[in-house]
């Protein structure tokens, strides 16, 4: 019996300072923009990200587009129903639902 490990080549090579979690590691306590699968938006501040990308966000905002839908006060994002994650997103002053 053969066992094969399968593994990415390029994490193989890639520094552990460039890899995806550990880039989005450092963010913590950073404003950031998280986009899901179905196109909604959450912004917040990331306070906990855990191996799976699911992300912890503060002062949680729901967007559709550029229009607030909501505002929450703490918000849990799944990890694998992220399409992708915005980081150093400019905050918005604005609380104002449209």
């Amino acid at each position: 019996m053969k066992l094969v490990l399968a593994y990415s080549a390029r994490d193989e090579f890639m520094e552990p300072s460039k890899k995806p979690l550990n880039v989005l590691i450092k963010q913590l306590n950073s404003y950031i923009g998280v986009t899901l699968k179905n196109n909604i938006e959450y912004r917040g501040i990331m306070v906990h990200c855990d191996n799976y990308m699911n992300i912890i966000l503060d002062s949680a905002e729901e967007y559709n587009g550029d229009r607030l839908v909501a505002s929450y006060g703490r918000a849990l994002v799944r990890g694998s129903n992220i399409l992708y994650i915005t980081l150093a997103f400019p905050q918005k002053k604005s609380n104002n639902m449209t």
